[in-house]
C-alpha cells in the first residue's frame, strides 16, 4: 500500500501481511501447514484487474522494492530505479506487487520464524524449498488479491528463474515474462561459489548446526564472509577497478611502514559483510542458495529446454549484461534460443554495461530505455 507519490517515487509505503492456513505441499515432500507472506503494493489495481505486475526478488532481496517507510529513510526500496511514476514499471499504469518469499527473513515465514510444533525457531528444520514452491505460494497470494492473470511477472537473477517457472506452472496466468540476468540452470562455477559461501557459514563456531537462534547467537563471521564471496561475483573486474583501483584506505605500501596497508576494496567488502550479517538470516541464506542450485528449468522435460518452454503461452523479454560473469550473456542466449525453437514470442537485448551482474539494479540509460519500451508493450497488450 502506498501513500501519495512524489516525483519519480511511489512515496511512503506500508508492508502488509497475509496469513495462509491451507497447507502448502512442497517439492521436498513435506508441507507448511500455515505461513505468512509479507508484501507491498504500488499503484492502483484497475477495474478489470488487468494491470497487475508481480516482482520476484533475487537471493538477498525482499518485499521492499520501492518507496520509503519514513521520510527520513536513508535508502529507498531495492528496485527504486525501475519502479515508480515515469519509470519502466510505471505505477501510474501498473499495480505492482512485491513480496518476500517464504523461507525469507523479512517477515514471511522462514527459518527464523517460530515452529508452532516446538515453540522454538525453525532453524535448520525448516523445509527445503524449490523455486516452484515460491511460485505456488505466489499464485495463492494472487488468488487472495483477486488477480487471475498478471500483466507481467518480472525478476532479475533468481527472480528471473521464478518468472520462467511461472510461465510453465501457470501458463494462463501471465501475459508477459521478463527475465533479467538469469539462466536455465546454474553453471558448475556458480554451484561452487554457493558451496563455498555455505561452508563459510557452517564453519562459524556460532552456527551451532543451524540452531544459533535458540542460543541467542548469530554466525556473524561466517555470514559476513559468505556475503563477501557473493558480492565480488556480482561486480565485474572493470567495475571494481573503477570503484576502488588499488587505492589505500589506510597505511602505506612503503618498505618499513609501521602500519599495514589496507586497500579500499578490503574495507568495502568488510563493510558489506558486516551490514549483511545484521539484516539477513544465515539459515535463509543456506536455504535460498540451495534453491538456486537445484533450479533446472528443463530437468523434468528430458533436459530439453525447448520441450519445457513449449508449455509457456506468454511473451518474453530476456535481458543480459555484457560484463555479467555470474549469469553471462551466453546463459541468456540459451534461454532465447530455446524460446525461438519453441516458437515463442521473445525479445532479447544484451546491454553493454560495466557493472557486472549488479547492473540489473542500476540506472543504466540503455537498460532503462529498453525496459520502458517493453513495458509499454505490456500495457498495450492488456
Amino acid at each position: 500500500m502506498t501513500t501519495t507519490a512524489t516525483a519519480g517515487s511511489v512515496g511512503l509505503v506500508t508492508a502488509q501481511t497475509l496469513h495462509f492456513d491451507e497447507p502448502l505441499a512442497l517439492a521436498c515432500g513435506r508441507s507448511l501447514d500455515s505461513y505468512d507472506i509479507v508484501y507491498e503494493t504500488y499503484g492502483e489495481l484497475n477495474a478489470d484487474r488487468s494491470n497487475a505486475v508481480l516482482i520476484c526478488h533475487a537471493l538477498s532481496g525482499h518485499h521492499h522494492a520501492a518507496g520509503r517507510y519514513r521520510t527520513d529513510d536513508r535508502k529507498p526500496g531495492w528496485w527504486e530505479e525501475c519502479i515508480g511514476p515515469g519509470k519502466p514499471i510505471d505505477t501510474r499504469r501498473f499495480f505492482v506487487v512485491s513480496l518476500n518469499n517464504i523461507g525469507g527473513c523479512h517477515g514471511s515465514t522462514g527459518p527464523a520464524s517460530i515452529n508452532p510444533g516446538t515453540g522454538q525457531p525453525w532453524g535448520p528444520d525448516f523445509p527445503d524449498l524449490r523455486v516452484r514452491d515460491w511460485v505456488h505460494s505466489q499464485a495463492r497470494l494472487a488468488d487472495r488479491l483477486g488477480i487471475d492473470c498478471w500483466a507481467a511477472v518480472i525478476g532479475g537473477s533468481l527472480g528471473g528463474m521464478q518468472a520462467m517457472r511461472w510461465a510453465l506452472l501457470y501458463p494462463d496466468r501471465l501475459r508477459h515474462c521478463v527475465v533479467i540476468a538469469a539462466a536455465l540452470r546454474l553453471s558448475a562455477q556458480n554451484l561452487a561459489f554457493n558451496e563455498i559461501a555455505r561452508h563459510a557459514i557452517e564453519a562459524d563456531p556460532d552456527f551451532d548446526n543451524g540452531h544459533y537462534l535458540r542460543n541467542g547467537k548469530v554466525p556473524v563471521r561466517g555470514l559476513s564472509l559468505a556475503r563477501m564471496i557473493g558480492h565480488i561475483t556480482y561486480l565485474s573486474d572493470d567495475a571494481m577497478a573503477d570503484k576502488f583501483g588499488r587505492e589505500l584506505r589506510s597505511g602505506s605500501l612503503e618498505q618499513g611502514a609501521t602500519e599495514a596497508a589496507e586497500f579500499q576494496v578490503q574495507s568495502y567488502l568488510r563493510y558489506q559483510g558486516s551490514q549483511f550479517s545484521e539484516s539477513f538470516d544465515a539459515n535463509t541464506y543456506i536455504l535460498m542458495t540451495r534453491a538456486l542450485d537445484y533450479f533446472d528449468l528443463a530437468r523434468e522435460y528430458g533436459d530439453d529446454p525447448v520441450a519445457a518452454l513449449e508449455n509457456s503461452r506468454c511473451r518474453f523479454l530476456v535481458v543480459s549484461f555484457s560484463t555479467d560473469w555470474r549469469f553471462s550473456p551466453a546463459r541468456s542466449r540459451e534461454i532465447v534460443d530455446a524460446l525461438i525453437a519453441a516458437r515463442r514470442d521473445v525479445t532479447y537485448v544484451n546491454i553493454d554495461a560495466s557493472e557486472g551482474h549488479d547492473a540489473f539494479l542500476m540506472p543504466i540509460p540503455r537498460y532503462l530505455d529498453v525496459f520502458s519500451a517493453y513495458m509499454q508493450r505490456v500495457e498495450a497488450d492488456r
